[in-house]
């Protein structure tokens, strides 16, 4: 799944990254090293300027609360729980096949976050010395030191309560796609004592789910407003070359969505240890 992510990136390079044609720089947001559910997050997405009159798309940057709410919804309570679709369903659920044909975005990241149980955090919990297992974060990201461009889904949600000119009356929305997890070994090989240590030599070992990513020589087809087939879509829902990413351990610090800066993407030597509570 995705639960968590990192986005650093300044939006003057995402504009030059992903051939923005349009931003609007008063509205774009600050680095955000712990983006967490219903937080506004940057998107690229393609679809005609408002009031233009040009039926043109347009590359956008735009900002969208993430934790996607359908159209049809009749309140945005339920939007913490739609902030992932499955691939593998995406086509036919009721909550994303309209955004699924027609709004699709990409979703700029350094890298998100996942939580495993340590070996040692088993046995303590196996001992039954532990009320509860506490789990310890690792960073997916790019081997390379590249931008992760996860594939999104957007949606547009009318608030009835409040009136047409007021600032809130829509909101903007998404949900990251994700689909089954690795099981090809990271790019720097992992570790070789994993098991002994507890360290993954996959995204598989991690969670049996990731964010689907998508490799720049599908942005455009996946952008294009103008290609709705489910089927023809379908095709760009295959899971990137494996190899790509590496993951590290980072600080538990990262669990609390009230801290925030570069260090919680830090790699630490080895995982941290357990403690007993």
């Amino acid at each position: 799944m995705c639960g968590r992510y990192a986005a650093s990136r300044r939006p003057e390079d995402l504009v030059g990254l992903f051939d923005v044609e349009v931003w609007e720089p008063e509205e774009t947001l600050a680095p955000d090293w712990n983006v967490a559910p219903t937080k506004s997050v940057h998107a690229i997405l393609e679809r005609p300027l408002k009031g233009s009159g040009d039926p043109r798309p347009v590359r956008q940057l735009r900002v969208l609360r993430w934790g996607l709410v359908p159209p049809w919804a009749t309140s945005p309570e339920g939007a913490a729980r739609m902030i992932n679709a499955r691939a593998e369903t995406v086509h036919e659920k009721p909550s994303y096949r309209r955004a699924f044909a027609a709004r699709r975005c990409l979703l700029p990241a350094d890298g998100y976050f996942e939580w495993v149980t340590g070996a040692q955090e088993r046995e303590l919990e196996v001992q039954g010395r532990k009320k509860r297992a506490r789990k310890q974060p690792w960073f997916v990201t790019p081997a390379d030191g590249s931008v992760m461009a996860m594939a999104g889904l957007y949606e547009f949600w009318r608030d009835r309560t409040l009136p047409d000119d007021h600032p809130q009356a829509w909101w903007a929305t998404c949900s990251v796609i994700t689909t089954e997890a690795e099981p090809e070994p990271f790019a720097d090989g992992g570790a070789p004592d994993a098991d002994a240590e507890g360290r993954p030599r996959s995204l598989a070992d991690i969670h049996p789910r990731m964010p689907l990513v998508l490799t720049p020589d599908r942005w455009a087809d996946w952008l294009d407003p103008a290609r709705t087939d489910p089927e023809e879509l379908r095709p760009l829902l295959a899971p990137p070359p494996p190899g790509l990413v590496r993951a590290h351990p980072v600080t538990t610090a990262v669990s609390d969505v009230r801290n925030n800066g570069p260090e919680l993407l830090t790699e630490l030597a080895a995982p941290e240890e357990a403690t007993l509570f």
